[in-house]
């Protein structure tokens, strides 16, 4: 009877299993979008292959949610209308979550915890900037004046180089355009040329972007000034993809909340960013 009752059981399971993977999403191969040249989130090397933290997060979230995918190379300009037009199935670009990109595009749940700073050259008129590294959340108005009002007399008449169709060329647009000149480009690593080459006073990215350039060429440039978040920054940055998916949402969602719950993006952020800028559960 014992016996009787494992086959039963073990039957049992294994209907359930069966069960389960046929009412598996069946996607096919996933075609992830991302620029390739924004490091340690992601960069190409030498011999063509995409390599950085979303790169390996995307492998580990694959391998959880059981679909077979492919990482191409995009412009970062062109990216989120190249998803909404169907080209590719996600964007995995350091995107934040914003209210003006959640009206074209869904999100996964976030997988970093965003702040923007700036990097400015050693010796220049701008080498320290005022904030001392102090983050600054933009519901906080009382900090928001302070802070916006010392960068301003620091950026009179100065050139701040920025990503274009980026959440921080809208922060400069709205704070201090009034001021200083904000000087778009294609590609991030354009903005940090011009910093070396003395075109521009400043570089505004996320500081998970900036702390890698600045480990780099840490004998001429500094991370400095006030850190910001929230407002026209967003909360973070997800996995963007095509309006009502929501089958693909909850794939991604669920391997995302495993590995959050585990500590493997912990482990992932540590090692790309050697800090932790993953969310809590």
């Amino acid at each position: 009877m014992m016996r009787k009752g494992l086959f039963t059981a073990s039957v049992g399971m294994l209907l359930l299993a069966s069960s389960a993977l046929v009412q598996a999403k069946d996607f096919g191969t996933l075609k992830f979008a991302t620029e390739a040249a924004y490091p340690p989130f992601n960069q190409s090397t030498p011999n063509g292959k995409i390599v950085g933290y979303e790169p390996d997060m995307v492998a580990e979230i694959a391998k959880r949610a059981g679909f077979k995918y492919e990482i191409v190379a995009q412009k970062w300009s062109g990216m989120i209308p190249g998803l909404v037009d169907g080209k590719y199935d996600a964007v995995i670009d350091a995107v934040t979550v914003t209210p003006k990109r959640e009206e074209v595009v869904d999100f996964s749940r976030q997988y970093t915890v965003s702040v923007s700073g700036f990097v400015t050259l050693k010796g220049s008129a701008v080498d320290t900037l005022p904030g001392n590294g102090e983050v600054v959340l933009a519901d906080d108005e009382a900090a928001m004046t302070k802070s916006i009002d010392a960068l301003k007399a620091k950026f009179k008449g100065k050139t701040i180089a920025v990503q274009v169709a980026t959440i921080q060329a809208d922060f400069l647009n709205k704070y201090l355009a009034d001021v200083a000149t904000i000087r778009t480009y294609q590609a991030g690593p354009e903005t940090f040329a011009d910093l070396l080459n003395g075109r521009v006073d400043a570089v505004m990215a996320s500081r998970t972007n900036l702390n890698a350039y600045v480990k780099k060429h840490a004998d001429t440039v500094n991370s400095t000034g006030y850190g910001f978040s929230g407002g026209v920054l967003g909360q973070g940055s997800a996995i963007a993809i095509q309006k009502n998916n929501p089958e693909l949402k909850a794939a991604l969602d669920s391997a995302l909340n495993s590995m959050i719950k585990d500590g493997t993006l912990k482990q992932l952020s540590e090692k790309w960013f050697g800090e932790n800028v993953a969310p809590k559960e």
